[in-house]
Protein backbone atom coordinates (compact mmCIF):
# COMPACT_ATOMS: atom_id res chain seq x y z
CA UNK A 1 0.00 0.00 0.00
CA UNK A 2 1.18 3.66 -0.98
CA UNK A 3 1.21 6.30 1.38
CA UNK A 4 0.23 9.79 0.44
CA UNK A 5 0.21 13.08 2.44
CA UNK A 6 -2.69 15.55 1.69
CA UNK A 7 -3.41 19.07 2.40
CA UNK A 8 -6.89 21.12 2.65
CA UNK A 9 -6.85 24.49 3.60
CA UNK A 10 -10.46 26.14 3.38
CA UNK A 11 -9.74 29.86 3.98
CA UNK A 12 -7.65 29.57 0.27
CA UNK A 13 -10.43 29.36 -2.19
CA UNK A 14 -9.29 29.36 -5.99
CA UNK A 15 -12.97 30.02 -7.74
CA UNK A 16 -16.44 29.23 -7.97
CA UNK A 17 -17.54 25.74 -9.34
CA UNK A 18 -20.03 26.66 -11.52
CA UNK A 19 -22.48 23.75 -11.63
CA UNK A 20 -22.86 23.78 -15.13
CA UNK A 21 -19.38 22.07 -15.30
CA UNK A 22 -21.27 18.94 -14.49
CA UNK A 23 -23.53 19.47 -17.85
CA UNK A 24 -24.25 17.25 -20.49
CA UNK A 25 -24.60 16.91 -24.44
CA UNK A 26 -27.27 15.19 -26.86
CA UNK A 27 -27.31 14.67 -30.03
CA UNK A 28 -29.36 13.18 -32.63
CA UNK A 29 -26.70 10.00 -33.43
CA UNK A 30 -27.46 7.11 -32.96
CA UNK A 31 -29.55 5.85 -29.62
CA UNK A 32 -28.95 9.11 -27.68
CA UNK A 33 -32.54 10.98 -28.84
CA UNK A 34 -34.46 8.32 -29.95
CA UNK A 35 -35.24 4.98 -27.90
CA UNK A 36 -32.74 6.81 -25.54
CA UNK A 37 -34.49 9.67 -24.51
CA UNK A 38 -37.27 10.26 -26.52
CA UNK A 39 -39.87 7.42 -27.49
CA UNK A 40 -42.76 8.73 -28.59
CA UNK A 41 -46.24 9.26 -27.06
CA UNK A 42 -47.57 5.77 -27.90
CA UNK A 43 -45.00 3.95 -26.84
CA UNK A 44 -45.62 1.67 -23.69
CA UNK A 45 -42.59 2.44 -21.92
CA UNK A 46 -43.78 5.36 -19.83
CA UNK A 47 -43.21 8.45 -20.94
CA UNK A 48 -44.32 12.21 -20.73
CA UNK A 49 -45.38 13.17 -23.96
CA UNK A 50 -42.75 10.83 -25.38
CA UNK A 51 -39.76 11.55 -23.40
CA UNK A 52 -38.99 8.49 -20.86
CA UNK A 53 -40.27 8.69 -17.25
CA UNK A 54 -36.75 6.77 -15.71
CA UNK A 55 -34.67 9.24 -18.29
CA UNK A 56 -35.91 12.00 -16.25
CA UNK A 57 -35.53 10.58 -12.70
CA UNK A 58 -31.92 9.81 -13.76
CA UNK A 59 -31.49 12.96 -14.90
CA UNK A 60 -32.74 15.00 -11.93
CA UNK A 61 -30.80 12.60 -9.39
CA UNK A 62 -27.65 14.24 -10.56
CA UNK A 63 -29.15 17.38 -10.77
CA UNK A 64 -28.52 17.99 -14.48
CA UNK A 65 -27.78 21.41 -14.57
CA UNK A 66 -27.54 21.67 -18.15
CA UNK A 67 -28.02 20.16 -21.57
CA UNK A 68 -26.55 20.88 -25.43
CA UNK A 69 -28.38 20.16 -28.02
CA UNK A 70 -29.10 19.37 -31.20
CA UNK A 71 -25.39 18.59 -31.86
CA UNK A 72 -21.88 18.22 -32.39
CA UNK A 73 -21.91 17.03 -36.23
CA UNK A 74 -25.85 17.18 -36.42
CA UNK A 75 -25.80 20.88 -35.54
CA UNK A 76 -24.39 22.33 -38.61
CA UNK A 77 -27.02 20.60 -40.82
CA UNK A 78 -29.58 20.77 -38.63
CA UNK A 79 -33.18 23.13 -39.81
CA UNK A 80 -35.17 24.22 -36.63
CA UNK A 81 -37.64 24.49 -38.90
CA UNK A 82 -38.12 21.02 -39.95
CA UNK A 83 -38.54 19.96 -36.31
CA UNK A 84 -41.62 22.14 -35.56
CA UNK A 85 -45.37 22.08 -35.93
CA UNK A 86 -47.34 18.67 -36.09
CA UNK A 87 -45.29 15.68 -36.59
CA UNK A 88 -47.13 13.61 -39.07
CA UNK A 89 -45.89 16.67 -41.61
CA UNK A 90 -42.43 17.41 -40.68
CA UNK A 91 -39.85 16.91 -42.94
CA UNK A 92 -37.55 14.02 -43.25
CA UNK A 93 -33.90 13.99 -43.85
CA UNK A 94 -30.92 11.73 -43.98
CA UNK A 95 -28.52 12.19 -40.72
CA UNK A 96 -24.86 12.27 -43.26
CA UNK A 97 -23.03 12.33 -40.51
CA UNK A 98 -23.91 9.80 -38.20
CA UNK A 99 -25.32 6.21 -39.71
CA UNK A 100 -27.04 7.71 -43.00
CA UNK A 101 -30.48 7.20 -41.48
CA UNK A 102 -33.34 8.90 -41.69
CA UNK A 103 -34.46 11.30 -39.63
CA UNK A 104 -37.87 12.17 -38.74
CA UNK A 105 -37.36 15.24 -37.34
CA UNK A 106 -40.01 13.77 -34.19
CA UNK A 107 -37.84 15.34 -31.63
CA UNK A 108 -37.22 19.14 -32.30
CA UNK A 109 -37.43 22.15 -30.20
CA UNK A 110 -40.59 21.56 -28.30
CA UNK A 111 -39.54 18.31 -27.37
CA UNK A 112 -36.20 19.73 -26.26
CA UNK A 113 -37.57 22.82 -24.10
CA UNK A 114 -40.04 20.25 -22.82
CA UNK A 115 -37.53 18.05 -21.62
CA UNK A 116 -35.07 20.84 -19.83
CA UNK A 117 -38.31 22.04 -18.07
CA UNK A 118 -38.69 18.33 -16.29
CA UNK A 119 -35.37 18.18 -15.79
CA UNK A 120 -35.02 21.46 -14.31
CA UNK A 121 -31.53 22.08 -16.27
CA UNK A 122 -30.56 24.99 -18.43
CA UNK A 123 -31.19 24.79 -22.51
CA UNK A 124 -27.93 25.05 -24.39
CA UNK A 125 -28.45 25.20 -27.96
CA UNK A 126 -26.16 24.55 -30.76
CA UNK A 127 -27.09 27.07 -34.08
CA UNK A 128 -26.37 25.69 -37.44
CA UNK A 129 -23.46 28.19 -39.17
CA UNK A 130 -21.82 25.52 -41.56
CA UNK A 131 -24.91 25.11 -43.81
CA UNK A 132 -27.68 27.79 -42.30
CA UNK A 133 -27.69 31.08 -42.99
CA UNK A 134 -27.96 34.08 -40.46
CA UNK A 135 -31.71 34.59 -41.36
CA UNK A 136 -32.39 30.69 -40.05
CA UNK A 137 -30.42 31.53 -36.85
CA UNK A 138 -31.92 34.99 -36.12
CA UNK A 139 -35.72 33.69 -36.93
CA UNK A 140 -34.96 30.64 -34.16
CA UNK A 141 -34.13 33.01 -31.34
CA UNK A 142 -37.16 35.53 -31.70
CA UNK A 143 -39.08 31.73 -31.94
CA UNK A 144 -38.12 30.69 -28.90
CA UNK A 145 -37.54 34.00 -26.77
CA UNK A 146 -40.19 36.49 -28.21
CA UNK A 147 -43.04 37.75 -25.88
CA UNK A 148 -44.85 39.91 -28.56
CA UNK A 149 -45.97 39.91 -32.07
CA UNK A 150 -44.07 38.89 -34.68
CA UNK A 151 -43.95 36.10 -37.54
CA UNK A 152 -41.88 33.65 -35.28
CA UNK A 153 -43.52 34.28 -32.50
CA UNK A 154 -47.08 33.83 -33.93
CA UNK A 155 -45.63 30.40 -35.43
CA UNK A 156 -44.46 29.34 -32.12
CA UNK A 157 -47.70 30.22 -29.97
CA UNK A 158 -49.68 28.15 -33.25
CA UNK A 159 -47.14 25.34 -32.55
CA UNK A 160 -48.81 25.22 -29.07
CA UNK A 161 -46.10 27.27 -27.25
CA UNK A 162 -48.20 30.40 -26.08
CA UNK A 163 -45.30 31.97 -23.66
CA UNK A 164 -41.56 31.86 -24.98
CA UNK A 165 -38.53 30.35 -23.26
CA UNK A 166 -35.97 31.37 -21.56
CA UNK A 167 -32.69 30.59 -23.33
CA UNK A 168 -29.31 31.46 -21.74
CA UNK A 169 -27.15 29.43 -23.51
CA UNK A 170 -26.36 29.43 -27.50
CA UNK A 171 -23.69 28.36 -29.40
CA UNK A 172 -22.93 29.53 -32.84
CA UNK A 173 -21.66 27.03 -34.94
CA UNK A 174 -20.00 23.42 -33.99
CA UNK A 175 -16.65 22.54 -34.59
CA UNK A 176 -16.18 24.50 -37.38
CA UNK A 177 -12.62 23.74 -37.93
CA UNK A 178 -13.94 20.47 -38.92
CA UNK A 179 -17.21 18.84 -39.43
CA UNK A 180 -18.68 22.45 -39.13
CA UNK A 181 -17.47 23.62 -42.45
CA UNK A 182 -13.60 22.98 -42.42
CA UNK A 183 -12.86 26.80 -41.89
CA UNK A 184 -9.84 28.84 -40.74
CA UNK A 185 -10.04 30.62 -38.04
CA UNK A 186 -9.94 33.81 -39.29
CA UNK A 187 -12.87 32.78 -41.92
CA UNK A 188 -14.94 31.51 -38.64
CA UNK A 189 -14.23 34.40 -36.99
CA UNK A 190 -15.31 36.91 -39.61
CA UNK A 191 -18.66 34.46 -39.97
CA UNK A 192 -19.33 34.65 -36.00
CA UNK A 193 -19.07 38.38 -35.96
CA UNK A 194 -22.12 38.59 -38.53
CA UNK A 195 -24.12 35.97 -36.76
CA UNK A 196 -23.73 36.93 -33.35
CA UNK A 197 -24.87 40.22 -34.27
CA UNK A 198 -28.02 38.84 -35.38
CA UNK A 199 -28.58 36.96 -32.39
CA UNK A 200 -30.92 39.49 -30.09
CA UNK A 201 -32.13 39.52 -26.90
CA UNK A 202 -35.86 39.63 -26.78
CA UNK A 203 -38.70 40.01 -23.66
CA UNK A 204 -35.93 40.53 -21.16
CA UNK A 205 -34.06 37.20 -22.63
CA UNK A 206 -29.71 37.61 -22.51
CA UNK A 207 -28.36 35.41 -24.48
CA UNK A 208 -24.85 34.10 -23.58
CA UNK A 209 -23.04 33.41 -26.64
CA UNK A 210 -20.59 30.47 -27.41
CA UNK A 211 -18.09 31.16 -29.64
CA UNK A 212 -16.53 27.32 -31.50
CA UNK A 213 -13.52 27.44 -29.86
CA UNK A 214 -10.16 24.80 -30.52
CA UNK A 215 -10.41 21.27 -30.71
CA UNK A 216 -7.44 20.23 -28.63
CA UNK A 217 -3.93 21.71 -27.97
CA UNK A 218 -1.41 21.83 -29.91
CA UNK A 219 -0.18 25.32 -31.70
CA UNK A 220 -2.74 25.51 -34.35
CA UNK A 221 -5.31 24.95 -31.92
CA UNK A 222 -3.63 27.76 -29.74
CA UNK A 223 -3.98 30.22 -32.24
CA UNK A 224 -7.59 29.36 -33.10
CA UNK A 225 -8.21 30.49 -29.52
CA UNK A 226 -5.56 33.56 -29.83
CA UNK A 227 -7.86 34.55 -33.19
CA UNK A 228 -11.11 34.96 -31.13
CA UNK A 229 -9.60 36.48 -28.34
CA UNK A 230 -7.65 38.91 -30.06
CA UNK A 231 -10.57 40.31 -32.07
CA UNK A 232 -13.91 39.53 -30.14
CA UNK A 233 -15.11 41.80 -26.68
CA UNK A 234 -17.34 40.88 -24.31
CA UNK A 235 -20.78 41.92 -25.81
CA UNK A 236 -19.83 39.70 -28.55
CA UNK A 237 -18.87 36.62 -26.36
CA UNK A 238 -19.19 35.28 -22.99
CA UNK A 239 -17.36 31.74 -23.83
CA UNK A 240 -15.30 29.72 -26.15
CA UNK A 241 -16.30 25.96 -26.68
CA UNK A 242 -13.19 23.54 -26.19
CA UNK A 243 -13.35 19.93 -27.36
CA UNK A 244 -10.99 17.15 -26.76
CA UNK A 245 -11.42 13.38 -26.66
CA UNK A 246 -9.59 10.83 -24.88
CA UNK A 247 -8.47 8.72 -28.16
CA UNK A 248 -5.64 6.56 -28.40
CA UNK A 249 -5.71 5.89 -31.96
CA UNK A 250 -8.31 7.15 -35.00
CA UNK A 251 -7.54 4.37 -36.81
CA UNK A 252 -8.32 1.50 -33.92
CA UNK A 253 -9.54 3.03 -30.90
CA UNK A 254 -9.64 0.21 -28.86
CA UNK A 255 -12.22 -2.00 -27.29
CA UNK A 256 -14.47 -0.46 -24.14
CA UNK A 257 -14.17 -3.44 -21.99
CA UNK A 258 -11.26 -5.41 -23.43
CA UNK A 259 -8.27 -3.88 -22.57
CA UNK A 260 -5.07 -4.51 -20.44
CA UNK A 261 -2.42 -2.28 -18.17
CA UNK A 262 -0.96 -0.42 -20.82
CA UNK A 263 -4.76 0.38 -22.74
CA UNK A 264 -5.72 1.83 -19.37
CA UNK A 265 -3.00 4.04 -18.56
CA UNK A 266 -2.75 5.48 -21.73
CA UNK A 267 -6.12 6.50 -21.83
CA UNK A 268 -5.33 7.74 -18.29
CA UNK A 269 -2.62 9.73 -19.58
CA UNK A 270 -5.08 11.18 -22.17
CA UNK A 271 -7.50 12.46 -19.56
CA UNK A 272 -4.95 13.92 -17.33
CA UNK A 273 -3.15 15.77 -20.36
CA UNK A 274 -6.62 17.90 -20.02
CA UNK A 275 -4.80 19.76 -17.25
CA UNK A 276 -2.14 20.78 -19.97
CA UNK A 277 -4.53 21.92 -22.30
CA UNK A 278 -6.66 23.86 -20.26
CA UNK A 279 -3.73 25.63 -18.58
CA UNK A 280 -2.21 26.44 -21.95
CA UNK A 281 -5.47 27.94 -23.43
CA UNK A 282 -5.88 29.45 -20.12
CA UNK A 283 -2.58 31.29 -20.65
CA UNK A 284 -3.72 32.41 -24.19
CA UNK A 285 -7.31 33.90 -22.55
CA UNK A 286 -5.71 35.78 -19.93
CA UNK A 287 -3.69 38.05 -22.62
CA UNK A 288 -6.66 39.40 -23.75
CA UNK A 289 -8.93 39.08 -20.62
CA UNK A 290 -7.44 38.71 -17.41
CA UNK A 291 -10.59 39.41 -15.76
CA UNK A 292 -12.25 36.34 -16.58
CA UNK A 293 -14.77 38.01 -18.47
CA UNK A 294 -14.55 35.33 -21.09
CA UNK A 295 -15.38 31.37 -19.85
CA UNK A 296 -13.79 28.66 -21.47
CA UNK A 297 -16.47 25.96 -22.05
CA UNK A 298 -15.17 22.15 -22.64
CA UNK A 299 -18.61 21.14 -24.15
CA UNK A 300 -17.78 17.82 -25.42
CA UNK A 301 -15.35 15.35 -23.51
CA UNK A 302 -14.88 12.07 -22.41
CA UNK A 303 -13.51 8.28 -23.73
CA UNK A 304 -14.09 7.22 -27.21
CA UNK A 305 -13.41 3.80 -28.22
CA UNK A 306 -14.86 0.98 -31.02
CA UNK A 307 -18.45 0.52 -31.10
CA UNK A 308 -19.62 -2.62 -29.48
CA UNK A 309 -19.15 -5.47 -31.93
CA UNK A 310 -22.71 -6.10 -33.77
CA UNK A 311 -23.33 -2.92 -33.66
CA UNK A 312 -24.12 -0.04 -36.09
CA UNK A 313 -20.36 1.86 -36.83
CA UNK A 314 -22.02 5.50 -37.18
CA UNK A 315 -23.97 4.87 -33.68
CA UNK A 316 -21.18 5.41 -31.32
CA UNK A 317 -22.45 3.26 -29.03
CA UNK A 318 -19.60 1.70 -26.25
CA UNK A 319 -19.83 -0.41 -22.86
CA UNK A 320 -19.45 1.92 -19.62
CA UNK A 321 -16.53 1.02 -17.15
CA UNK A 322 -14.95 1.19 -13.72
CA UNK A 323 -11.96 2.87 -16.56
CA UNK A 324 -14.59 5.64 -17.78
CA UNK A 325 -15.50 6.19 -13.90
CA UNK A 326 -12.21 6.49 -13.29
CA UNK A 327 -11.67 9.14 -16.21
CA UNK A 328 -14.74 10.54 -15.15
CA UNK A 329 -13.37 11.62 -11.69
CA UNK A 330 -10.05 13.01 -13.16
CA UNK A 331 -11.26 15.34 -14.97
CA UNK A 332 -14.12 16.38 -13.36
CA UNK A 333 -11.75 16.89 -10.63
CA UNK A 334 -9.40 18.73 -13.47
CA UNK A 335 -12.23 21.13 -14.25
CA UNK A 336 -12.94 22.06 -10.45
CA UNK A 337 -9.48 23.19 -10.24
CA UNK A 338 -10.03 25.06 -13.52
CA UNK A 339 -13.04 26.43 -12.42
CA UNK A 340 -11.55 30.08 -12.50
CA UNK A 341 -11.60 29.76 -16.10
CA UNK A 342 -13.66 27.18 -16.98
CA UNK A 343 -17.39 27.38 -16.66
CA UNK A 344 -19.09 24.69 -18.17
CA UNK A 345 -18.41 21.03 -19.20
CA UNK A 346 -20.25 18.58 -21.26
CA UNK A 347 -19.52 15.16 -21.45
CA UNK A 348 -20.44 13.41 -24.55
CA UNK A 349 -22.70 11.98 -24.66
CA UNK A 350 -25.79 11.75 -22.16
CA UNK A 351 -27.16 8.43 -23.04
CA UNK A 352 -26.19 5.32 -25.69
CA UNK A 353 -23.10 7.16 -27.24
CA UNK A 354 -19.73 7.30 -26.34
CA UNK A 355 -19.27 7.67 -22.79
CA UNK A 356 -23.10 7.52 -21.72
CA UNK A 357 -24.35 7.73 -17.94
CA UNK A 358 -27.13 5.74 -19.32
CA UNK A 359 -27.36 2.77 -21.70
CA UNK A 360 -31.47 1.36 -22.57
CA UNK A 361 -32.73 -1.48 -24.60
CA UNK A 362 -36.31 -0.99 -25.19
CA UNK A 363 -38.06 -0.76 -21.63
CA UNK A 364 -34.94 -1.34 -19.66
CA UNK A 365 -32.35 1.49 -18.37
CA UNK A 366 -29.18 1.25 -16.64
CA UNK A 367 -27.06 3.34 -14.85
CA UNK A 368 -23.32 3.37 -15.67
CA UNK A 369 -20.13 3.47 -13.42
CA UNK A 370 -19.53 7.26 -15.03
CA UNK A 371 -23.28 8.45 -14.04
CA UNK A 372 -22.43 7.17 -10.68
CA UNK A 373 -19.23 9.84 -10.44
CA UNK A 374 -21.72 12.55 -11.48
CA UNK A 375 -23.69 11.46 -8.74
CA UNK A 376 -21.04 11.35 -6.18
CA UNK A 377 -19.58 14.76 -7.44
CA UNK A 378 -22.98 16.77 -7.74
CA UNK A 379 -21.92 18.47 -4.16
CA UNK A 380 -19.27 20.37 -5.76
CA UNK A 381 -22.24 22.33 -8.02
CA UNK A 382 -22.08 26.19 -6.80
CA UNK A 383 -19.72 25.52 -4.93
CA UNK A 384 -16.31 27.34 -3.84
CA UNK A 385 -13.52 25.65 -4.57
CA UNK A 386 -10.48 25.10 -2.03
CA UNK A 387 -6.85 24.19 -1.97
CA UNK A 388 -6.25 20.81 -1.97
CA UNK A 389 -2.27 19.36 -2.61
CA UNK A 390 -1.39 15.61 -2.51
CA UNK A 391 2.06 14.40 -2.46
CA UNK A 392 1.54 12.69 -5.49
CA UNK A 393 3.61 9.77 -8.03
CA UNK A 394 3.06 9.13 -10.89
CA UNK A 395 1.39 5.13 -11.13
CA UNK A 396 2.64 3.99 -14.27
CA UNK A 397 6.11 4.77 -15.78
CA UNK A 398 6.75 6.39 -19.03
CA UNK A 399 3.08 8.03 -18.33
CA UNK A 400 2.15 11.73 -16.73
CA UNK A 401 -0.98 9.19 -14.63
CA UNK A 402 -1.18 10.87 -11.02
CA UNK A 403 -1.81 7.90 -8.57
CA UNK A 404 -4.40 10.48 -6.80
CA UNK A 405 -6.50 12.68 -8.20
CA UNK A 406 -8.76 15.01 -5.92
CA UNK A 407 -10.02 18.41 -5.79
CA UNK A 408 -12.13 20.01 -2.69
CA UNK A 409 -15.05 22.49 -2.04
CA UNK A 410 -17.39 24.10 0.44
CA UNK A 411 -20.86 25.12 -0.10
CA UNK A 412 -23.37 25.85 3.02
CA UNK A 413 -20.69 24.85 5.83
CA UNK A 414 -19.94 21.71 4.32
CA UNK A 415 -16.90 20.60 2.50
CA UNK A 416 -17.04 18.18 -0.39
CA UNK A 417 -13.46 16.11 -1.02
CA UNK A 418 -13.47 14.24 -4.24
CA UNK A 419 -10.68 11.27 -4.98
CA UNK A 420 -9.55 8.67 -6.86
CA UNK A 421 -7.10 6.42 -6.69
CA UNK A 422 -5.93 5.73 -10.19
CA UNK A 423 -3.83 2.77 -10.03
CA UNK A 424 -5.32 -0.35 -11.48
CA UNK A 425 -3.73 -2.70 -8.74
CA UNK A 426 -2.23 -0.84 -6.09
CA UNK A 427 -3.91 0.59 -2.98
CA UNK A 428 -3.09 3.68 -1.03
CA UNK A 429 -4.02 5.61 2.16
CA UNK A 430 -4.02 9.20 2.39
CA UNK A 431 -3.01 11.58 5.77
CA UNK A 432 -4.82 14.22 5.10
CA UNK A 433 -4.99 18.03 7.19
CA UNK A 434 -8.25 19.77 7.26
CA UNK A 435 -7.17 23.63 7.57
CA UNK A 436 -9.55 26.47 8.51
CA UNK A 437 -12.53 24.21 8.35
CA UNK A 438 -13.76 23.35 11.74
CA UNK A 439 -15.02 19.76 10.82
CA UNK A 440 -16.89 17.69 13.52
CA UNK A 441 -17.86 14.44 11.52
CA UNK A 442 -16.95 12.92 8.17
CA UNK A 443 -18.95 10.50 5.79
CA UNK A 444 -18.18 8.88 2.29
CA UNK A 445 -19.45 6.43 -0.66
CA UNK A 446 -17.26 4.45 -2.28
CA UNK A 447 -16.99 3.44 -6.18
CA UNK A 448 -14.99 0.35 -6.92
CA UNK A 449 -14.47 -2.82 -8.58
CA UNK A 450 -12.79 -4.69 -11.05
CA UNK A 451 -11.15 -1.97 -13.46
CA UNK A 452 -13.01 -3.84 -16.32
CA UNK A 453 -16.32 -4.25 -14.45
CA UNK A 454 -19.20 -3.01 -15.98
CA UNK A 455 -23.46 -2.57 -15.45
CA UNK A 456 -25.50 -4.77 -18.15
CA UNK A 457 -28.95 -5.24 -18.45
CA UNK A 458 -28.58 -8.58 -17.51
CA UNK A 459 -26.60 -7.09 -13.83
CA UNK A 460 -27.50 -3.69 -13.53
CA UNK A 461 -26.12 -3.22 -10.10
CA UNK A 462 -22.88 -4.98 -10.70
CA UNK A 463 -21.15 -1.21 -10.01
CA UNK A 464 -22.71 0.87 -8.01
CA UNK A 465 -22.11 3.73 -4.67
CA UNK A 466 -21.41 2.26 -1.57
CA UNK A 467 -21.32 3.62 2.17
CA UNK A 468 -17.38 3.56 3.29
CA UNK A 469 -15.80 4.52 6.22
CA UNK A 470 -13.30 6.80 7.03
CA UNK A 471 -11.22 8.53 9.73
CA UNK A 472 -11.92 11.93 11.37
CA UNK A 473 -9.70 13.11 14.52
CA UNK A 474 -8.72 16.29 15.36
CA UNK A 475 -8.45 18.03 11.71
CA UNK A 476 -6.95 15.07 10.22
CA UNK A 477 -8.49 12.84 7.48
CA UNK A 478 -7.52 9.37 6.95
CA UNK A 479 -8.64 7.62 4.14
CA UNK A 480 -7.56 4.03 2.18
CA UNK A 481 -8.22 4.18 -1.66
CA UNK A 482 -8.37 0.69 -3.46
CA UNK A 483 -7.28 0.27 -6.46
CA UNK A 484 -9.27 1.77 -9.25
CA UNK A 485 -11.70 3.77 -6.84
CA UNK A 486 -13.54 7.20 -6.49
CA UNK A 487 -14.03 8.39 -2.86
CA UNK A 488 -16.62 10.96 -2.53
CA UNK A 489 -16.05 12.60 1.55
CA UNK A 490 -18.46 15.07 3.49
CA UNK A 491 -17.10 16.99 6.43
CA UNK A 492 -19.59 19.32 8.50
Amino acid sequence: MKNFKMLVNANDKTGHINREIYGHFSEHLGRCIYGGIYVGEDSSIPNIHGIRKDVIEAFKQIKMPVLRWPGGCFADEYHWKDGIGEKSSRKKMVNTNWGGVVEDNSFGTHEFMELCELVGCEPYIAGNVGSGTVQEMAEWIEYMTFDGISPMSELRKKNGREKPWKLKYFGIGNENWGCGGNMRPEYYLDQYRQYQSYCKNYSGNELFKVACGPGGGGEDWYNWTQVLMKNLNTDQVKGISFHAYNVPDWIDKGSSTEFDSNDYYTILNLANYVDVMLTRHTEVMNRYDPDNKIGLIMDEWGNWFNVEPGTNPGFLYQQNTMRDAIVAAMQLNIFNRHCKRVIMANIAQVVNVLQAIILTEGEKMIKTPTFHVFDMFKAHQDAECVYCHTDNENCCEGKNVPMISSSASVKDGVMTITLANCSIDEDAELSCDICNFDAKKAAANILTEDVHACNTFDDPEKVVIKPYDVKLENSKLTVKLPACSVVEITLN
